[in-house]
């Protein structure tokens, strides 16, 4: 009697794993295409136990997924992509199901699950690089190169969110933050492209997310002088409205706004898709080589040129510039601002962001502010 109650349990018990198994969906698969890299979303029920093959001759990726179930509709033809040919989806065993991204070359993979957020239900991310690129080096803090006379200096215009990360919605045309963003960085690109004075670098380019730690690394891997993040703001209560330029706090939110932003840009990461593994510890040794150094006193000055110009014909949030300690900010010897154009949760703010001449208006203030700034402290770009 023991033996047949202690089968009956044994049995319930694989009876459950196998049920509970085979209730994970693939609800949807997205595509991402980065300069250096692609990145393959699955959007699912839940976590699920997953294990990732690599073959050759052809060279492809399999991504076994235990207990999953695939909706219909998943894209099987890709256009366009330097490293995908197609997918393929069938059963591979009876409690396995499996996906195939046929390729066209080898690649290196990375491929992490992402929790819930506010964004997104639980995602399997999948990474393809190049198999022969070269790891992308270090961020230094060394000071950019001073500028020569008849030399440029370097402008990093940092898009906000991106890819995954469709940052504050717009609450009623449901406009995505990160295209407008994009949009009004490359209008300052141009502005600055036609100056002889200036060298603009788009840290993002296209519709892909960028970890906030890069954006920093990438400007300066590029050499830049200044740093401006372009964001638009969003706020539960759909009245609150106007622009404001943030630079970096080492103590303390000067608001209470300011402070939610810092944290809501923050977490950026979270909706962007970014393994835990891939967070670095560098956060207090970067605020103490920025409290040795002047970066914090000129990004002050460089944020209020900003803000003086904006100020010209747009409602500030503010009178004054805010610091809070945005994560993006965080770059040892590089004037760094963060300029939140506007509220895109008060409809009437929302649909200015999403008219081209407003973009440009808001692109050519920054313009001046970086004209103004590079006027009044050349000794900044010397002593960089």
């Amino acid at each position: 009697m023991k033996r047949t109650f202690a089968s009956f349990v044994l049995l319930f018990i694989l009876t459950c794993q196998i049920a509970g198994a085979a209730s994970v969906s693939v609800k949807n698969l997205r595509l991402w295409n980065a300069p250096d890299s692609t990145r393959v979303v699955l959007d699912l029920s839940s976590s699920v136990e997953h294990r990732i093959t690599m073959f050759s001759n052809p060279p492809r990726v399999a991504i076994d997924l235990r207990g999953g179930k695939l909706y219909s509709g998943l894209p099987k033809t890709v256009k366009n992509n330097p490293y995908i040919k197609r997918f393929r989806y069938g059963q591979f065993d009876k409690n396995v199901v499996r996906i195939v991204i046929d390729l066209k070359r080898e690649v290196k993979v990375k491929s992490f699950q992402l929790k819930p957020n506010a964004s997104y239900g639980y995602r399997l991310v999948v990474d393809l690089f190049d198999k022969y690129s070269a790891s992308p080096a270090p961020a230094t803090i060394a000071r950019p190169k001073p500028v020569t006379p008849g030399g440029k200096i370097v402008v990093a215009i940092d898009a906000g969110h991106g890819g995954e990360d469709p940052g504050a919605l717009g609450k009623k045309y449901k406009t995505k933050e990160k295209t407008v963003v994009l949009s009004i960085a490359r209008e300052l690109e141009k502005l600055l492209a036609k100056d002889k004075n200036f060298k603009p670098y788009l840290v993002r380019n296209s519709d892909y997310y960028v970890a906030l730690r890069n954006r920093t690394r990438l400007a300066s891997q590029q050499n830049a002088h200044l740093f401006i993040s372009i964001h638009a703001d969003a706020f539960k209560n759909s009245k609150a409205r106007g622009a404001s330029v943030f630079t970096l706090s080492d103590r303390g939110a000067t608001s209470e706004m300011a402070r939610w932003l810092a944290n809501k840009e923050n977490s950026s990461d979270l909706a962007g898709g970014v393994s835990i593994k891939d967070k670095d510890d560098y956060t207090a040794k970067t605020l103490f080589d920025l409290s040795k150094d002047k970066t914090m006193e000129y990004s002050l000055i460089f944020g209020k040129s900003i803000h003086k110009e904006i100020g010209k014909f747009a409602r500030m949030h503010k009178k004054n510039v805010e610091q809070a300690r945005f994560v993006v900010l965080k770059t040892p010897n590089i004037a760094s601002v963060l300029v939140e154009t506007g509220f895109i949760s008060n409809p009437g703010e929302e649909k200015k962001l999403r008219s081209k001449s407003y973009q440009k208006k808001i692109a050519r203030a920054i313009y001046k502010g970086i004209k103004d700034f590079r006027k009044k402290h050349p000794e900044w770009f010397l002593d960089s």
